[in-house]
């Protein structure tokens, strides 16, 4: 059997739900891994049934209960986004406080999560080049902060801000870690690429 990037992608999440599933059903706490994957496998699911994307991410947002996860976890995940197949096409489903509103962290709690003051740059050191991004396509396309411009929506043309060719390897938006980039149908827009 042949599967694109994409089925495998969705074979190992699904593979991870249905580990979470088992634990669940056993009385287990679930850690962030199989919280995430149980959580996005439902999305999808929903997705595939045509349900609209609001109602979705409502629903996402009470697959787990908070007492199921282990200590800290709900403080580790504040957002999950995976992209969906809905009927129409694919669309990115942000699902904000995924097992609900988080206490602030401790350094007592497992897992907490501590910032540190200033800023951090992001992807240091790391070649930037100005580039265009224009849809072709006739629906909107969300592009994803780590997602391989390469790999993008076939409909995206991607090129230098002049018109030229990108070079080769790793090419993609120069995002935070968890955000995207809503491109809609004919439009065209200038955006920063990171090459690695």
């Amino acid at each position: 059997m042949h599967l694109t990037p994409r089925e495998r992608e969705r074979l190992l999440l699904a593979a991870a739900a249905d580990l979470a599933r088992r634990r669940l059903a056993r009385g287990a706490r679930l850690g962030a891994t199989e919280a995430i994957a149980l959580v996005c496998d439902e999305a999808c699911e929903m997705a595939w049934d045509g349900i609209a994307l609001e109602d979705v991410i409502e629903r996402a947002r009470q697959v787990i209960a908070p007492q199921s996860l282990l200590p800290g976890v709900a403080g580790l995940v504040p957002v999950i986004e995976v992209e969906a197949l809905f009927p129409w096409g694919t669309t990115l489903v942000h699902i904000d406080a995924p097992f609900g509103p988080s206490s602030p962290s401790s350094p007592e709690r497992p897992g907490a999560v501590r910032a540190v003051s200033g800023d951090i740059e992001l992807a240091a050191g790391a070649q930037r080049r100005a580039a265009r991004l224009r849809n072709a396509g006739p629906r909107d396309v969300w592009i994803s902060s780590h997602f391989p411009l390469n790999q993008v929506n076939l409909a995206v043309e991607v090129t230098g801000a002049a018109g030229e060719r990108l070079p080769g390897g790793h090419c993609r938006l120069d995002l935070p870690a968890g955000e995207a980039l809503l491109l809609r149908a004919g439009e065209e827009r200038a955006a920063t690429v990171v090459i690695s």
